[in-house]
C-alpha cells in the first residue's frame, strides 16, 4: 500500500559526494518518520540516519559530520546528503518510513535499496 521511491546513489570516488532522495507514495494517512538504513556486504543491516515529521533527527556516529538528512513533508519526501564518502561508505542504502495507511493500521514500509559505491 506504501511506496518507496528512491533515487540518487552511483559510483563516487572516496571523498566525493551523493544525494539520496526517497519519495513515498500510496495510502498514506500520516508519515511518522522517515530515514535511512544501510546495508554492507557480510554486515548487518545499520542505521543511518532518521528524521521525525517533527524534524527531530538521529544520526549514527560512524557518518556523523559528513551525512545530512532532510525532509519535506507535503511532499512525503526524504533526503540524504552524503559528504566526503569513504570505501566503508559503500552498501546498498534502504530508504525507511514509518506511519499510518489508516487510523487503524501502521506501516514501516522499506524502498528497494539503491547501491552506493565509493572507489577509485
Amino acid at each position: 500500500q506504501v511506496q518507496l521511491v528512491e533515487s540518487g546513489g552511483g559510483l563516487v570516488q572516496p571523498g566525493g559526494s551523493l544525494s539520496l532522495s526517497c519519495a513515498a507514495s500510496g495510502n498514506i494517512r500520516s508519515i511518522n518518520a522517515m530515514g535511512w538504513y544501510r546495508r554492507a556486504p557480510g554486515k548487518q543491516r545499520e542505521l543511518v540516519s532518521t528524521i521525525t515529521i517533527g524534524g527531530s533527527t538521529n544520526v549514527a556516529d560512524s557518518v556523523k559530520g559528513r551525512f545530512t538528512i532532510s525532509s519535506d513533508n507535503a511532499k512525503k519526501t526524504v533526503y540524504l546528503q552524503m559528504n566526503s564518502l569513504k570505501p566503508e561508505d559503500a552498501a546498498v542504502y534502504y530508504c525507511y518510513a514509518d506511519g499510518l495507511t489508516t487510523i487503524w493500521h501502521r506501516f514501516p514500509s522499506w524502498g528497494q535499496g539503491t547501491q552506493v559505491t565509493v572507489s577509485s
